[in-house]
């Protein structure tokens, strides 16, 4: 059966180098699914949770703001300014986030804190909710 080679990269590192038998991303259009043989494509991405299939399971990964590029060759490279798997989040760390976003809201005088403020917040509560459905997360 053929797979898709699957890169995950953020700023910090990359987070997946893998063969995959589907990924699910968050296009700015909506959510688009990968299967091996997909025509090529370059998609941008928002923040939102992306699911890749391996053999052995399902992973979720939290991305932020970014892009994804399929070749002819089966090959997905997702590149995003930061990005967390499922196993990797702490829901205390998300929830505090969350609590702080939420404070920013309220006191914020500035336009550019406050985009920044909702930006936060709406990624602590896909961390949230991802966490919470999966199951996998660090205290």
């Amino acid at each position: 059966m053929a797979t898709l080679h699957l890169r995950i990269v953020s700023q910090e590192e990359e987070l997946v180098n893998c063969q995959a038998e589907q990924v699910s991303a968050p296009s700015e259009h909506g959510e688009i699914t990968i299967l091996p043989g997909h025509t090529a494509l370059v998609a941008k991405l928002q923040v939102g949770e992306l699911n890749y299939t391996t053999k052995q399971k399902q992973e979720s990964i939290v991305v932020s703001a970014g892009f994804l590029t399929v070749s002819r060759e089966n090959e997905v490279i997702v590149i995003v300014d930061s990005a967390v798997s499922d196993r990797d989040i702490s829901l205390q760390k998300a929830e505090a986030a969350v609590k702080a976003a939420r404070e920013s809201i309220v006191s914020s005088e500035k336009q550019e804190e406050l985009v920044r403020a909702e930006a936060v917040l709406r990624k602590a509560l896909l961390e949230i909710k991802v966490a919470q459905r999966t199951k996998k997360t660090k205290l």
